[in-house]
């Protein structure tokens, strides 16, 4: 048995790790898109490493698109086995496939325009609205802590990570010549006291373990809670100077907890009378589809239900849905916020909201979460003083801010307490994904003070033989 890291090795993006037992059977877990690369991203999505029609199963830890972005390709491709993943999971990937491929296809037309006119060859989207449709259909569900056969001599089940809605870590049990073998792959392992989910579960022992590890180096630690902290962004930039705060945000998750945080001080009779715009017809979806699955809420999240049907609805709340909304945003001059995708700015409505906005030093431009240090969000929280969009340089004026502790990767005490379940001794290798290199080897020194005396980084295509 083997298994070949084909994705977030060495950096966090891509996720793509695939079980080869000694029959030959193909297990692939995760098939996300490498974004926030540059050109390099390019490269990455269209070549697997592999041979999609060689492999037999697919699991998906959780629907971000640095997960499950590349599913359609991988079915186009030849995929033919099933997909699984929660009910949440499936819910929220028919919703975020069907928006990544509505925007490739926008964007390569509006990226097609500059590179015709400059002589470049044109480009094509990764895939269409139609292959992402038809993958969907290979999607099966298997709920939290249900074991599930998926073929003689090879079971498991999810429990559930904390990351996102339906995000789980996947615990495989795998007989071969008559030795049983678990591998433990965590997904993203969410934080523990999330503003809205459940803490991560602890897990049966393990004997190898895939490990995320974004933020192996860090404390997520803020000032005062996040809704203070936003006020005096909010109050700042919009009533002191009279500008915007433009939020690139990810529609699944982080775009619900700025929700909850304004809805907050709302409740709390602070929230300035502003217009708030999420300026992404993907978020209010995602929005509903975490409304339908009320049974993911922490208890704090459900005591405010008691009391307010919708902790993600508050005056001045408005969604924009059509293009022709979008743009009229950037053509009014009033104070506001605007909350759009995608997180890393790499893609999506908030492109041009920033695109229009930077030049401003009466605007802020706020990260809320992980961007990739290629990525235009990384660029602008590393203190450049000029940013490309689109193929134009622009000039960073507007003022940049990020809030740190609003990332729904766990720090490494969340992750050290994610093993807290486990005996260091009985686990056999533990191989970090999902994160850069540097930060990995920092948080590899931890693990091992932790007891945990075997862990690996793979690079990119590493295939590792499994004792």
């Amino acid at each position: 048995m083997n298994i070949t890291f084909h994705g977030a090795a060495r950096n966090v993006t891509g996720s793509k790790h695939l079980i080869r037992l000694k029959n030959d059977t193909g297990i692939l877990l995760d098939c996300g898109m490498f974004q926030g690369m540059g050109d390099q991203s390019e490269e990455l999505n269209e070549h697997f490493g592999f041979n999609p029609k060689k492999v037999d199963y697919m699991i998906l830890s959780h629907a971000h698109i640095d997960h499950c972005g590349l599913i359609p390709r991988f079915v186009a491709e030849g995929f033919t086995g099933p997909i699984f993943c929660t009910s949440a999971t499936m819910d929220l990937a028919r919703i975020l496939l069907l928006d990544s491929a509505h925007i490739q296809m926008q964007d390569v037309a509006y990226s097609n325009k500059h590179r015709e006119r400059k002589g470049l060859p044109l480009l094509e989207a990764l895939y269409t609205d139609e292959e992402a449709t038809n993958a969907l259909r290979q999607f099966k569900i298997v709920e939290y802590g249900e074991e599930h056969e998926i073929m003689p001599g090879v079971k498991f089940k999810f429990t559930d990570a904390g990351h996102i809605l339906g995000s789980a870590a996947v615990h495989l049990s795998i007989m071969e010549d008559g030795k049983l073998t678990r591998i433990t792959f965590s997904g993203d392992v969410g934080r523990y006291d999330d503003m809205l989910l459940k803490d991560p579960q602890p897990f049966d022992q393990a004997d190898y373990i895939l490990l995320e590890s974004t933020y192996g180096d860090s404390l997520h630690k803020e000032s005062g809670p996040i809704e203070d902290a936003l006020l005096e962004i909010i109050k700042q930039t919009c009533e002191v100077k009279g500008g915007k705060v433009i939020i690139p945000a990810f529609s699944v998750g982080r775009t619900q907890e700025l929700l909850y945080a304004l809805n907050a001080l709302e409740l709390r009779g602070i929230l300035p009378d502003l217009h708030y715009y999420v300026d992404s017809p993907l978020s209010q979806k995602a929005t509903e589809v975490l409304m339908n699955h009320p049974e993911v809420y922490n208890k704090e999240v459900q005591a405010v239900l008691k009391t307010d049907v919708n902790p993600f609805g508050f005056k001045g709340l408005r969604f924009i849905q059509s293009t022709e909304e979008s743009i009229a945003l950037n053509n009014d001059p009033r104070p506001c916020v605007i909350i759009s995708s995608s997180g890393m700015a790499e893609a999506g409505r908030v492109k041009h909201h920033i695109k229009n906005n930077i030049n401003s030093n009466k605007n802020t431009i706020l990260m809320v979460g992980y961007c990739e240090p290629n990525s235009l969000g990384g660029h602008l929280l590393r203190g450049d003083h000029e940013v490309h969009i689109f193929a134009e340089t622009y000039k960073v004026n507007a003022e940049v801010r990020s809030l740190k502790s609003m990332s729904a990767h766990g720090d490494y005490d969340d992750l050290l307490h994610f093993l807290s379940c486990q005996d260091p001794a009985k686990v056999k290798e533990i191989f970090l994904v999902h994160g850069e290199y540097e930060v990995q080897q920092h948080f590899s020194g931890k693990l091992k003070e932790k007891g945990f005396k075997h862990v690996q980084i793979p690079y990119q295509h590493q295939r590792i033989d499994l004792q």
